[in-house]
């Protein structure tokens, strides 16, 4: 199955639906900010982001653009993941780079219906 890396800062959001995932078959790699997820990315390369909006630091949409002007990981589809559903959101998102958008709670039918489509499974 696919790998997945999750940035996501909050412990409960995280760990939620780390296994949840997991139970789903998915391999779940795990960074709780922008370093981590850097990091992980100079030496990996996920099939699919989850993208935190709100992160410490550098938000998901910073990540974002870094991720897709990088050569490397430009073609892994990332989905921002946020609490944040105003008018505007998902456009700001779409705008960084994000190639979907997923309101939290996060319902894991809707998000795996989307990670799928750009998995194309």
């Amino acid at each position: 199955m696919a790998n997945i890396l999750l940035v996501e800062d909050n412990e409960l959001n995280r760990d939620m639906l780390s296994r949840r995932l997991n139970r789903k078959g998915f391999e779940v790699a795990i960074a709780i900010d922008g370093d981590e997820c850097m990091n992980y990315l100079s030496s990996n390369l996920p099939d699919l982001i989850l993208m935190d909006v709100s992160l410490p630091g550098r938000d998901g949409h910073q990540l974002t653009r870094e991720i897709k002007a990088d050569d490397r990981t430009k073609h892994i589809p990332v989905i921002a993941l946020t609490a944040h559903a105003m008018n505007g959101d998902r456009i700001k998102a779409l705008e960084a780079g994000c190639d979907e958008y997923d309101t939290k709670p996060v319902d894991l039918k809707r998000l795996l219906t989307k990670m799928n489509t750009l998995l194309e499974i």
